[in-house]
């Protein structure tokens, strides 16, 4: 008798255990942080600009990501953009395709088919091409008209970013913040709009095509991701969201240094105030990472004490390095090591599949 019960709390606890890990491994909510154009040297440009340190320091797990394209060494965006979204290389310039037109479900319509809320924020236009990778389906990323109609199609909740200019300044003179009101969004204009929203469907489009840089448009991209955060925790079943740092991207085709640092220093702002809403919360996954490096940034020279930092960029385009990736949360172990950029959306759905 004595035997048959501590056989009986052995299975149990064996039970308890093996519980306790799948759910230390499967993330209720994932946050998919993307630093457009950012590579290693930004960052460390920026920790240096900083002192010293960046909260994307407190991620626990670190990778690389390979970044080519299916038609090219070097990826653009929307390429970039399409496999980080999607877990399919395809061809420059092509949004949420195959290399063969054929449209494919990016995380954002996986999440919903799990019942959980989705988002979009971005610091460019929602109809650019990473945030457009997680939600239309286009054979070119400049038809901005087309991929801000495919908004409608989306399972999408919330989405904020510029763009106002493709959805109500059409050539075919529809205005489509009339048609998202009749699916429930409620559209802000401004951030003010947007803090208001406490709950249901959130379209802010905040600027006519794109926002300011970081120096000029504040904490936009820090308060537009804890509104957002704060509306698709909501949802008992959990959340996917998307995070944009897109103008880094645009600082290093200029060969901006200040810029890039700026921007950087942003969207590092934007990661500190997630990661405290991850460790808050214990059971959501971040992931943050690149689509490609731009510029080809040099670090020549640096004071950490000065907080000084000489820059060389090597070309006004984007490169075909490596970049990192980052992780903190239940199953971030899961993206160390080097890996193909489709493997990070493809881990994610697993998860969610097991």
């Amino acid at each position: 008798m004595f035997y048959n019960y501590w056989k009986k709390l052995t299975v149990m606890f064996i039970f308890c255990a093996s519980v306790l890990t799948v759910s230390a491994q499967t993330p209720k909510n994932i946050i998919f942080m993307i630093g457009d154009g950012m590579g290693l040297a930004q960052l460390y440009a920026a920790m240096t600009a900083n002192g010293g340190q960046l909260n994307i320091e407190q991620c626990t797990y670190t990778g690389f990501s390979k970044t080519y394209s299916a038609n090219h060494y070097i990826t653009d965006s929307a390429a970039g953009g399409t496999a980080l979204a999607c877990g399919v290389k395809t061809k420059n310039g092509m949004i949420g395709m195959s290399p063969d037109t054929v449209a494919v479900p990016s995380l954002v319509v996986f999440a919903a088919e799990k019942k959980k809320s989705t988002g979009v924020v971005a610091v460019c236009s929602v109809t650019h091409a990473t945030p457009a990778s997680f939600v239309a389906h286009q054979d070119n990323r400049n038809k901005d008209e087309a991929i801000a109609s495919d908004f409608l199609k989306s399972p999408i909740d919330v989405f904020i970013g510029g763009g106002l200019k493709f959805f109500q300044d059409r050539s075919d003179k529809c205005d489509l913040t009339k048609e998202l009101k009749k699916k429930g969004y409620l559209v802000a204009l401004n951030m003010e709009e947007v803090k208001k929203a406490e709950s249901g469907k959130l379209a802010g489009l905040l600027a006519y095509e794109h926002p300011e840089t970081a120096l000029e448009r504040g904490n936009m991209l820090k308060e537009a991701s804890l509104t957002a955060i704060n509306l698709l925790n909501q949802n008992k079943n959990g959340f996917f969201l998307m995070i944009e740092g897109s103008q880094i991207d645009w600082a290093g085709h200029d060969n901006s240094e200040s810029r890039t640092i700026s921007e950087t220093l942003d969207f590092d702002a934007t990661i500190g105030a997630v990661l405290d809403f991850a460790k808050n919360d214990g059971n959501t996954l971040v992931v943050i990472t690149a689509d490609h490096e731009t510029g080809g940034l040099t670090i020549m020279n640096g004071d950490l004490k000065k907080r000084d930092v000489e820059l060389k960029f090597n070309k006004t385009d984007h490169t075909g390095l490596m970049v990192p990736v980052y992780a903190y949360g239940p199953g971030a172990e899961k993206f160390t090591g080097i890996q193909e950029n489709i493997e990070i959306p493809m881990k994610m759905k697993k998860m969610w599949s097991e």
